[in-house]
């Protein structure tokens, strides 16, 4: 299921209306849907590296827009919605064990980690963030400077490296920045116990 999603969403790159696509996955991406955007993102900025930014500026805005939704399911549809959205993915008893646990604090490290490296996957720090009771003006600040900063970052890599860089991308980004989520983590719990 997962492999057909994949590709289904690979397929939109070469549509007319990729653009659209683009904002629709950015901004189902971050409230319920299983695909990154970055599976449409990439080769769409490949194929037209002078709108490289358009389309990181346009994955942005629809993502954080979609993560508002995502706060909006968790914090007024949490058992109507996202419940039955968790229990789909099998990621329910997870996502209570980090509800318990969890405080602006790990929100923030969250948004930032999810922003590069998708770990963990957008949609649970959103309705997280809802769930929790994150200001909605603060997570929103957030989810802009997380979301932007991968789309800006990636739509630099394309332009400068192009072609070259997508295989490094597609490939090693994900294992570097899981790397860098995984130090920030480290660094988080460390600070928080020391004090």
């Amino acid at each position: 299921m997962l492999r057909g999603l994949y590709d289904w969403t690979l397929s939109l790159a070469a549509s007319k209306s990729a653009e659209w696509w683009l904002a629709f996955i950015a901004f189902v991406e971050s409230s319920v849907f299983l695909v990154p955007a970055d599976v449409l993102y990439l080769p769409m900025a490949l194929s037209r590296p002078d709108r490289a930014y358009r389309y990181a500026l346009v994955a942005t805005v629809a993502s954080v827009l979609g993560g508002i939704a995502g706060w909006f399911i968790g914090h007024y549809a949490y058992d109507a919605v996202a419940r039955p959205i968790l229990e789909f993915y099998g990621k329910y008893d997870e996502f209570e064990a980090m509800r318990v646990s969890s405080g602006v604090g790990f929100i923030i490290l969250m948004l930032v980690t999810s922003g590069l490296a998708h770990l963990p996957p957008i949609k649970v720090v959103t309705i997280l963030s809802g769930v929790i009771g994150v200001p909605l003006l603060l997570f929103i600040v957030l989810a802009i400077a997380a979301r932007g900063a991968r789309f800006l970052f990636l739509a630099w890599l394309l332009r400068r490296y192009g072609e070259s860089i997508r295989h490094f991308i597609e490939k090693r980004l994900g294992q570097i920045a899981g790397a860098g989520a995984a130090a920030l983590i480290l660094l988080y719990i460390v600070v928080k116990y020391a004090v």
